[in-house]
């Protein structure tokens, strides 16, 4: 199985970990666009992953994939670095960010609107195989003009995330709904949150038990907390700001 890597690397000689950015569930490292511009401007190596069966990684039945065949992917990525990385990711890809960062391989976690884990698993959920694709998160069309979804993405990123999707397993979506448990993070956690975003609001995180800190991205949709341009040239700033001031204090770079 050969999985698809997109390195950005502005500075090899820069004193400062690698960032592992991991895509959302039926999309794929393309959505990491702008990110990886605005990290790189900043001085920062990122390398975006597609998960197995995604984007430009090798073709894959994704029926039986699990969270857990995610996280892996991540930890064959995260081990291959001379210093542990940090990791940031959105959406499911934010909950496979947690599940690497409890295994203590990273320096530091940051969810964009991560799924949440669990305390405790809701052993009634039934776990189905299968696939599905994206017109399971409400985009039912590809055209640019017609995604309700994309309240605040322009015609370009629009076009972008729409040539992010692919399939997805429902397997792992179910293991989701069942619960990821996660008891608690030996790394910092930043959670990044959108005030337009409908599906995973701030108040999800509320009841939250994991030590967090918390950052809004004013106007900002579910989708627009990786590709709204406007939204990510303050955001992106605010992650360093963070990672530097946080992460470096808990742990030395």
């Amino acid at each position: 199985m050969m999985l698809a890597v997109s390195a950005t690397l502005p500075n090899l000689e820069a004193n400062r970990p690698p960032i592992i950015l991991v895509h959302g569930a039926a999309s794929s490292a393309a959505i990491w666009m702008f990110w990886q511009q605005g990290l790189a401007t900043h001085g920062w190596s990122s390398y975006a992953l597609d998960l197995r069966g995604h984007g430009r990684s090798h073709p894959l039945n994704l029926s039986h994939t699990s969270m857990q065949d995610y996280a892996a992917d991540i930890r064959v990525l995260a081990t291959q670095f001379a210093r542990p990385p940090i990791v940031i990711g959105w959406s499911m890809g934010g909950l496979v960010a947690m599940m690497t960062a409890a295994a203590g391989l990273v320096t530091g976690c940051i969810g964009l609107a991560p799924s949440t884990p669990a305390r405790h698993p809701n052993n009634s959920a039934v776990i189905r195989t299968g696939e599905f694709g994206p017109e399971e998160y409400g985009i039912t069309s590809r055209d640019p003009a017609h995604q309700p979804a994309m309240p605040d993405l322009d015609h370009e990123e629009r076009l972008i995330a729409l040539a992010s999707l692919g399939r997805e397993s429902r397997f792992a979506r179910d293991e989701r709904q069942r619960g990821i448990v996660i008891e608690s993070l030996p790394c910092p956690l930043l959670i990044i949150t959108g005030t337009n975003d409908k599906q995973w609001p701030r108040e999800r995180y509320t009841e939250l038990w994991l030590a967090a800190d918390h950052l809004t991205a004013d106007g900002a949709s579910h989708w627009g907390l990786v590709l709204n341009r406007r939204v990510l040239a303050t955001v992106i700033p605010a992650v360093l700001q963070w990672i530097e001031r946080t992460v470096s204090r808990h742990k030395a770079f």
